[in-house]
């Protein structure tokens, strides 16, 4: 019984989802299904409880606010700021630019919050000097995505927000669990960089000359993001404001960040506003649904099934964890990041659980897996943002991005692979401070 319920399910989401219906349309789909199948009582009059108890918890309220401080961050110009005053600090290293892209990206993914909305910003500043410095397209554009992927892990994450809403997870102690391994896997990035580029110098381009009154005065620009940031992650981690009231701190600080500026008109402000309530709206919708279809898996007893059947298996846990990882490698592929993740943490996060391993060193590793998906053809999303903002006069195809991503996904897939050899990497953090 149990296996056939899991089979159907299964077949079900994937046979929805090959029809391109909305992934929350989905999850409501596959929830409805289970219950009339399945259930001894009905389920659906208790949606509208299930629906608004779900919306109303106090942590989601944190993702639409860090959606419009990335907004506002993106229309302010801070980015250009930015990227100007790190190129002057690290150009000298092999690689230049491509190292001020990465730098670049970690930063302002630190403040936005947002994968996408990191690739598409740096991408617009960094894409001009490409070609008349000389870069290697493909090098360039690559890390320009993969380095975009970097808002998804760096604190603030609205999608570590949401994985912790979902598995039951305290927010603080990702947003402690994930800082170490963000920076790892930026520098990670780096050194790829260095050595491609000390193998095949003609990669690097051509190094602009700044001088040290140069460098100095461009720190000014560094000041912006580096104080949201300070205080965004440094009121949580200091234990001063949730995650929700470290959004709110963060929406205060960028709008007064931007206004100062004074490149931040009312329009701006308005289509801020308006690109955060369509993101929001298009999160919250998938978010509910997967909290109905949770629900309707635990009355039915399917998560308990699953569980048992994962055990039944008799693979060892860590075999387990790498047939998770195999899973979602492949998934990644072909589905949008944000619905893999809201559609199938309420069914992995028990199982994981259950092993034993601890679900807030999971949400770190889910977090790459995501990553990856990102910058993984074909649905890779990171790439078609990449391409969108190429210059129109040097428009080439979509596979220099492609092959630009390789080596940084050799890379993700290395650190993956360090973070189930040495779980105290992103757990070292959140034991010492929270104790």
């Amino acid at each position: 019984m149990g296996v056939i319920m899991i089979s159907l399910s299964v077949a079900v989401l994937l046979a929805l989802l090959a029809i391109s219906l909305p992934v929350g349309v989905v999850l409501v789909i596959l929830g409805i299904s289970l219950g009339e199948l399945y259930s001894f009582f009905p389920l659906l009059p208790a949606s509208g409880e299930i629906l608004w108890s779900s919306s109303t918890e106090f942590v989601l309220v944190a993702v639409p606010m860090f959606i419009l401080m990335g907004e506002i961050l993106l229309r302010s110009g801070v980015a250009a700021g930015m990227y100007q005053s790190l190129d002057s600090w690290v150009n000298r290293v092999p690689g230049g630019l491509i190292h001020t892209n990465i730098a670049a990206c970690s930063l302002f993914s630190a403040t936005s919050g947002s994968s996408v909305a990191t690739a598409a910003t740096i991408g617009t500043v960094a894409i001009p000097n490409m070609k008349e410095l000389g870069y290697d397209r493909r090098l360039y554009l690559g890390s320009i995505a993969a380095g975009g992927t970097l808002g998804i892990l760096i604190p603030p994450s609205i999608n570590l927000i949401l994985f912790g809403v979902l598995a039951e997870v305290s927010i603080t102690r990702l947003y402690l669990a994930s800082l170490l391994p963000g920076i790892c896997l930026a520098a990670s990035f780096s050194i790829a960089v260095l050595i491609f580029c000390l193998l095949k110098p003609s990669l690097g381009g051509k190094v602009r000359s700044y001088t040290w009154r140069d460098r100095i005065a461009s720190l000014k620009n560094l000041i912006a993001p580096m104080g949201l940031f300070t205080i965004v992650v440094g009121s949580i981690y200091a234990g001063y404001a949730t995650p929700t009231e470290a959004a709110a701190l963060g929406v205060i600080a960028a709008l007064s960040i931007a206004i100062l500026k004074g490149e931040f008109s009312l329009l701006d402000f308005y289509s801020a506003l308006e690109g955060a309530m369509r993101t929001t709206a298009m999160v919250m919708l998938i978010v509910t649904s997967a909290f109905f279809l949770n629900f309707v898996m635990v009355s039915i007893g399917l998560t308990g099934k699953i569980t048992d059947f994962m055990k039944g298996l008799n693979f060892s846990p860590i075999a387990v964890i790498f047939i998770i990882i195999i899973v979602y490698l492949v998934l990644g592929c072909f589905m949008e990041t944000l619905s893999l993740m809201i559609a199938t943490t309420p069914i992995v996060a028990p199982i994981v659980a259950a092993l034993g391993f601890d679900l807030v060193w999971f949400g770190v590793l889910f977090m790459i897996l995501i990553e990856a998906a990102l910058i993984t053809p074909p649905i890779g999303v990171n790439l078609f943002v990449v391409q969108s903002v190429r210059d129109r006069s040097d428009l080439g195809p979509m596979r220099d991005v492609m092959i630009g991503v390789t080596p940084f996904l050799f890379m993700m897939l290395i650190m993956i692979g360090v973070l189930v050899a040495f779980p105290s990497l992103a757990l070292w953090l959140p034991n010492m401070v929270m104790q």
